[in-house]
């Protein structure tokens, strides 16, 4: 099956699955309204400043035309709501893993391994050493990435936490990985044009 990656723009935004496409949790500071149309307006505003600023900041998988999952990440001073977490600041040589969901559907076939992938070719060919997220565990915050999840991909847990922990993964010693991440920075995958996915890993 084809898996097209493509670079998240304020053309696909849309595309999104729910609840994500109306939700600007991370988009916006902490207390204020992160669901609905005003939403959505901010998370479009985000998208295009962060765009301006730093780049590339979020993949999605295509899949029959349909967006199957997406991943987004940013450097931590685009990213206000960090500083409310416990286990903030991440570290300055990382870039903040936001989000990574994969649709109804769509699950257990390795798309959210794909995505991960995905963004640590991409970082890796922009000379970004690292990539923390704080994560979700039993009970955190449902907009979080489970724990679980990273752990299973190769992070490691850097500030523990009952609820919100904090996780890391160094962008230099992913071996597993070393043959896609080479590849993508020979140019194999092109952003933001889209590109072919490379073999996902299940």
């Amino acid at each position: 099956m084809s898996r097209p990656l493509l670079a998240l723009t304020r053309d696909n935004l849309g595309a999104l699955p729910e609840p994500c496409r109306n939700c600007s949790f991370w988009e916006s500071v902490a207390g204020k309204e992160d669901s609905g149309p005003a939403a959505m307006v901010a998370k479009e505003a985000w998208l295009s400043a962060t765009l301006l600023d730093w780049g590339s900041c979020g993949l999605v998988v295509m899949i029959d035309a349909v967006a199957a999952g997406f991943v987004t990440y940013a450097p931590a001073h685009l990213v206000p709501r960090l500083a409310s977490f416990a286990t903030a600041p991440i570290a300055p040589d990382a870039v903040a893993l936001l989000s990574v969901r994969v649709a109804d559907g769509y699950r257990n076939a390795g798309i959210g391994r794909l995505l991960i992938q995905g963004m640590a070719a991409d970082l890796v060919r922009r000379g970004v050493r690292a990539v923390e997220a704080v994560a979700a565990e039993p009970g955190g915050p449902n907009c979080l990435i489970p724990a679980e999840f990273l752990l299973a991909v190769g992070f490691k847990t850097v500030r523990p936490h009952s609820h919100t922990p904090r996780l890391r993964l160094d962008l230099r010693s992913t071996v597993s990985w070393r043959e896609e991440i080479v590849a993508a920075t020979l140019g194999r995958l092109r952003l933001p044009r889209p590109v072919e996915a490379y073999r996902s890993v299940n």
